[in-house]
């Protein structure tokens, strides 16, 4: 028999899988100080292993450094945010002055006037959703003292009475132990942690207002006399009425005044 002419079989071509895209990388969420105040042990282990930080210690150890970690965080964003939005207001460049494109026929007088106005609403609207807030003129050192005020209060751990866990009848208010036998009174270690003088804020800040101002209790217009606009804020008297209050805003307007609890109108 002739031998049979076999054809050769064509060889496979491998062809290169394309490349996934990466995967984008989350943001990390940073807690914010009331939600550090609030967490267990747990939640606070699992920020410290999420940070890098020593997740060993106790839960005010554990507090306190996740505390130090967000703030200091927050203050390298504000750095970094500061020089970016300079640059971006430099390079910012000069209007030029367009040519109007040729387009359909003008509107009639009417509908323009309406679109007009609507537009306008739109714009009233966009500037009564936010309105800045009067910030106290302050010095570095103060400035300074209400950011290790915020911070003490993050780590400051949450102080319970004696035995809360076993009545149902107990609230969250704390009660100093009284018990002659009573192990939290006589601070055994095994015990929590209970109020002292070492919690406290600095006292050059103490009893101020989150924004810097020292309150001062309105309860009428007179009142406001002798105020210094640049450290003092007005807090009108829950016994005030409508009608009171909406004189001592205005007046507290007039002399450029911040109101900490100004009625909410619609």
């Amino acid at each position: 028999m002739a031998d049979e002419e076999t054809t050769p079989t064509p060889k496979k071509v491998k062809k290169a899988l394309p490349e996934a895209p990466p995967e984008p990388v989350p943001e990390r969420k940073l807690p914010t100080s009331q939600e550090i105040r609030a967490a267990k042990k747990a939640e606070l282990v699992a920020w410290a292993e999420s940070f890098g930080l020593d997740a060993e210690g106790k839960v005010d150890e554990l507090r306190k450094r996740v505390a130090e970690y967000v703030l200091q965080e927050q203050r390298a964003a504000a750095a970094v945010a500061e020089p970016t939005a300079t640059k971006a207001v430099e390079a910012k460049p000069a209007p030029t002055e367009k040519k109007p494109a040729p387009g359909p026929a003008p509107k009639p007088a009417k509908k323009a006037k309406e679109e007009a106005e609507k537009e306008e609403g739109e714009e009233e609207e966009a500037e009564e959703e936010y309105e800045a807030k009067q910030k106290p003129k302050l010095d570095p050192r103060l400035e300074r003292l209400l950011a290790v005020r915020a911070l003490k209060s993050a780590s400051r751990p949450t102080f319970h009475r004696q035995e809360w866990f076993r009545y149902k009848k107990f609230g969250d208010e704390w009660r100093k132990p009284q018990g002659g036998q009573s192990k939290l009174r006589r601070h055994f270690g095994y015990r929590w942690n209970l109020p002292s003088i070492g919690y406290r804020g600095p006292r050059a800040v103490r009893g101020l207002h989150p924004s810097g101002f020292q309150e001062v209790l309105v309860h009428n217009e007179r009142q406001l006399d002798g105020l210094d606009p640049a450290k003092q804020a007005v807090r009108i008297a829950h016994g005030v009425g409508a009608r009171k209050r909406e004189i001592i805003e205005k007046a507290c307007d007039d002399k450029g005044l911040r109101v900490l609890n100004r009625m909410v109108t619609e």
